[in-house]
């Protein structure tokens, strides 16, 4: 049977805690989330955001859908809309559980044929736009004697970050000899001599091949059963599990531009300039690039190869070759996330002290937060600008700037915002608790 006519499927993974891009990402902020790509308006939008309008201008018809952690869901919201598909893991496991839950996702939840094509995609690469053309092309490749077809990279160093396919010769299509896994330097160079190709983990089939796989492997390829056992199933790479076993595989060859942006040495060559935030470069600094989150000036001065990143979470002064080796220090420093975006908008730790913990909180227009309460501590808010309406118990009333309400222990409230609505929500008690909430219903006709 030759593969399905209907529209490509792709399955974007959205994974990871960036901490190589510390202090702007962090275990909630994943580097896909850093809006750091200045658009033609003037704003800046996120890899996630980038890969997203890249992949919907190549195939308009292309249907989406992002497989992610319970944790990156409403920064996903927040960056691509309401409207977006998303098969969210219950737990952290590796890509080979998260794709196949994600192809139960797409036959049980969103209907679709087993005989469709799929495409599997990470959600971070910098790319030029006819990369996603190439991951059209990848999606025909499978047929009655190829089961899978993978995106080979033309090297441009031996790289010992990525890893590596050797196809049997130099076509723009060809069977695959063999997967290689990360290498030092001087063998990676040997895999470029006999032909070798970067692994980018994208990967095509048709859907029934990989139900087929979760039913060999995991046990089963029906979502509710695949997710309700989530945290038993194995932590496998797709590429351990799959790729590197498949003998029916083919590699397509893409010549194109491809960066993987895991650093802040890489990251500072795809930006279009070199500040972003408050900072100013004296005339004597060279290859310099700050980052910054912070309603703070930043001054460099004499500076060079340097990059200067600062966040509520941290800040960070390196030189940009040594920026790659940061994981180790800040994993030994690293806390609480102290900004996150959520579906309805974000939040920044302003200050934390003992017995409280002062934050603001910007609520984008249309959106509401939760109606809850908490049992260890009591909330005010003091509303600084927009306007919306509070529920505190039952009762609403209308709040715009300069308002303030109290929210004591044990009550039910909730804020929605007509327009952008910014909080400073402060806290109060002795256990200050993320744990320490209760949703409730709203109450009918409130609104």
């Amino acid at each position: 049977m030759t593969m399905g006519k209907g529209r490509i499927h792709y399955v974007l993974l959205s994974g990871g805690s960036g901490m190589r891009l510390w202090p702007l990402s962090n275990e909630i902020r994943s580097k896909q989330f850093l809006r750091i790509f200045k658009g033609e308006d003037g704003s800046y939008h996120s890899m996630v955001q980038r890969v997203y309008r890249q992949l919907l201008a190549a195939d308009p018809a292309a249907d989406v859908t992002v497989a992610t952690s319970r944790r990156q869901v409403s920064a996903l919201l927040n960056h691509l809309g309401e409207g977006v598909s998303i098969c969210a893991e219950p737990c952290r496991r590796d890509t080979f559980p998260a794709i196949a839950l994600a192809a139960s996702f797409l036959h049980d939840q969103k209907g679709v044929s087993p005989e469709e094509p799929l495409v599997i995609c990470p959600v971070d690469p910098f790319v030029e736009d006819d990369y996603f053309c190439a991951m059209k092309d990848l999606a025909m490749l499978p047929d009655d004697q190829c089961n899978m077809a993978v995106l080979g990279i033309h090297p441009t160093y031996p790289s010992e970050k990525y890893g590596y396919v050797i196809p049997v010769d130099d076509q723009p299509v060809s069977e695959v000899r063999s997967f290689r896994e990360k290498p030092d330097k001087e063998t990676a160079a040997q895999f470029i001599a006999q032909g070798a190709l970067w692994n980018a983990g994208v990967f095509a089939c048709r859907l029934s091949y990989l139900l087929g796989q979760a039913r060999e492997q995991l046990g089963s390829d029906r979502y509710t059963e695949l997710r309700n056992g989530y945290d038993r199933l194995p932590k496998i790479s797709f590429d351990y599990a799959v790729a590197e076993k498949e003998r029916a595989i083919r590699i397509l060859r893409y010549n194109g531009s491809w960066r993987d942006i895991g650093t802040w040495n890489t990251l500072t060559e795809a930006m279009e300039e070199n500040v972003i935030g408050d900072a100013t470069l004296s005339d004597s600094c060279e290859n310099v690039h700050v980052v910054s989150d912070l309603d703070l000036p930043i001054l460099c001065m004499g500076l060079k190869n340097m990059i200067v990143s600062a966040s509520p979470d941290g800040i960070l002064i390196s030189d940009k070759e040594q920026s790659s080796y940061i994981k180790p220090y800040v994993d030994q420093i690293a806390g609480k996330a102290m900004f996150a975006e959520k579906s309805w908008g974000s939040f920044r730790v302003i200050d934390v002290e003992d017995g409280s913990l002062t934050i603001k909180v910007t609520l984008m227009a249309g959106h509401q937060m939760n109606y809850h309460s908490h049992a260890h501590r009591e909330e005010i808010w003091n509303v600084i600008s927009g306007e919306g309406c509070a529920i505190v118990d039952g009762r609403r009333r209308d709040v715009g700037p300069g308002d303030v309400v109290m929210l004591p222990v044990g009550s039910r409230h909730m804020i929605t915002a007509h327009t952008d609505l910014q909080i400073i929500e402060v806290q109060l008690g002795q256990e200050i608790s993320v744990e320490d909430k209760v949703k409730y219903p709203l109450p009918e006709g409130i609104l």
